[in-house]
């Protein structure tokens, strides 16, 4: 496996700050983020598109300095009621750009509609009651997701590019078992961007994540989640209050090791392995706490403890 870096985990250096930066870190690539959610600091979408020489310099940037571009992330909601137009105008010139970049990996969420024709706001089901839930459900699947998903992957697939969805609340994929439903009606150019965190907060267990994704796992974010013990007894992990508000919350994004220990993400690198994952560790900085460089570090160290890098060469005795 490789550690690399989301890009925006240093939004607040430039361009070739970002990469000096990550190059003196020992990191060995990177993933850049190209509009939606992220503001893009590191990446002019339009222009690299529109601009041969832009792409050259661009790749360049990071090749001079030993680093891979193994990842464009487009993450955003293409399927919300009002904006998604515009925002799947971002995914999909990203995925056009991964193509002409050679990039193989364009990281986003599965989208998330409304409740129905008319809808202004998204409505993210997660319960099966009171009953119009199921219909909002079918509905929200069959006349919306399914559909752009099909389209999604007729232009990944002419682009050369296969598309890691986050697993992520708040958006219809959410978990492993819909993320396999969505694989299996539209196929493998479609895999998952497997961030633990994300199912920490849920309630789930990223171990058993792994295994039941097999070689569906596309791609990695190496995050971390702290669980307030003394808050989540009485707000449950239902969380609406502010990312900054860390001591009110009952969960929070947090540096690697600091919601789970390193025995915890040795052990998560290799189930990875044992799955047949030997892809990168995108570590990606939320730690409202920690200043990001910092938190980049310590990241890297703790991955570099855990995580196997060369190859298996066990060959098994003959009896």
């Amino acid at each position: 496996m490789k550690i690399g870096m989301v890009a925006d985990s240093l939004a607040h250096l430039g361009f070739n700050e970002m990469l000096d930066a990550s190059a003196e870190l020992g990191l060995s690539g990177i993933e850049v983020a190209t509009g939606n959610w992220s503001s893009a600091p590191h990446c002019d979408l339009p222009k690299l598109l529109a601009d041969t020489g832009a792409r050259t310099a661009f790749a360049k940037a990071f090749a001079d300095r030993g680093l891979e571009l193994f990842a464009l992330n487009a993450n955003g909601n293409q399927l919300h009621p009002t904006d998604g137009a515009r925002q799947s105008g971002v995914l999909h010139d990203t995925v056009r750009l991964a193509g002409l970049l050679g990039v193989e990996t364009v990281v986003c969420m599965s989208g998330l509609p409304g409740g129905g024709p008319g809808e202004k706001t998204p409505n993210w089901i997660v319960s099966s009651w009171p009953p119009e839930t199921g219909e909002i459900l079918n509905w929200q699947w069959d006349k919306v997701l399914l559909p752009y998903w099909h389209d999604l992957v007729k232009l990944a697939e002419a682009n050369n590019v296969r598309i890691a969805i986050e697993i992520h609340g708040n958006q219809i994929v959410y978990n492993p078992v819909a993320l396999l439903r969505l694989r299996n009606e539209v196929g493998p150019v479609i895999g998952a961007n497997l961030d633990p965190s994300h199912m920490m907060w849920m309630g789930g267990d990223p171990l058993q994540a792994i295994d039941l994704l097999g070689d569906a796992t596309y791609h990695v974010h190496a995050k971390d989640t702290y669980i307030n013990p003394s808050k989540v007894g009485v707000q449950t992990r239902l969380e609406n209050g502010q990312q900054p508000d860390l001591i009110d919350r009952a969960w929070g994004y947090i540096t690697l090791g600091y919601g789970n220990d390193e025995r915890w993400w040795r052990e998560f690198c290799y189930r990875l392995r044992m799955a047949g994952y030997d892809g990168w560790l995108s570590i990606e900085h939320e730690d409202v706490m920690l200043s990001r460089v910092e938190g980049v570090r310590k990241s890297i160290e703790l991955l570099r403890n855990v995580a196997p890098s060369d190859p298996s060469d066990y060959s098994a005795p003959a009896i």
